[in-house]
């Protein structure tokens, strides 16, 4: 007997629950890195400045439920919004969904195990700075956050030898 496909192959973003909604998010802490957009070109630089909820060792938000208190400005992801945000990372689950594609094998669903999306080298742990401590921002731009990652490959099972 088959096993049932995973959700995200089989339901739009609009039709998942909001527990399958959450569980897309791979905890890389992307989008939680501080962005400029310039007036005069709309263009977008990247930086590797974090938001102060950002725990920069999980890449989890300190106060994910009530977030907007504490940073007005945070976005709240949608499968409305999504067509509109244009600076998350091409890893993004929710990107790769909304285009068809399948989730990495580092994701948590896929993998099994949060730790996957660090152990990659995809999150932001390691390379994030405190906003706290950053200083001006444009002193902060870097390309990585806005490229795919070069992920460490998955170590290879270890298959029993025919003589077991």
């Amino acid at each position: 007997m088959k096993a049932p496909k995973p959700f995200w192959k089989t339901k739009s973003l609009g039709e998942m629950s909001k527990a399958e909604w959450e569980s897309l998010c791979d905890g890389c802490g992307r989008c939680c890195l501080h962005k400029l957009r310039y007036d005069d070109t709309g263009a977008l630089a990247f930086t590797n400045v974090a938001c102060r909820l950002l725990d920069a060792n999980t890449c989890q938000c300190k106060k994910y439920p009530t977030r907007q208190q504490y940073v007005p400005d945070c976005v709240s992801l949608t499968p409305e919004s999504l067509s509109e945000i244009d600076w998350l990372p091409p890893s993004c689950a929710y990107v790769r969904v909304a285009k068809g594609q399948d989730l990495a094998w580092w994701h948590p669903l896929v993998s099994g195990d949060p730790t996957t999306v660090h152990s990659a080298g995809v999150s932001v742990a390691g390379r994030a700075v405190d906003e706290r401590y950053a200083g001006p921002l444009e002193h902060h731009i870097v390309e990585w956050p806005g490229r795919a990652p070069r992920v460490a490959k998955p170590k290879p099972e270890i298959l029993p030898s025919k003589e077991d």
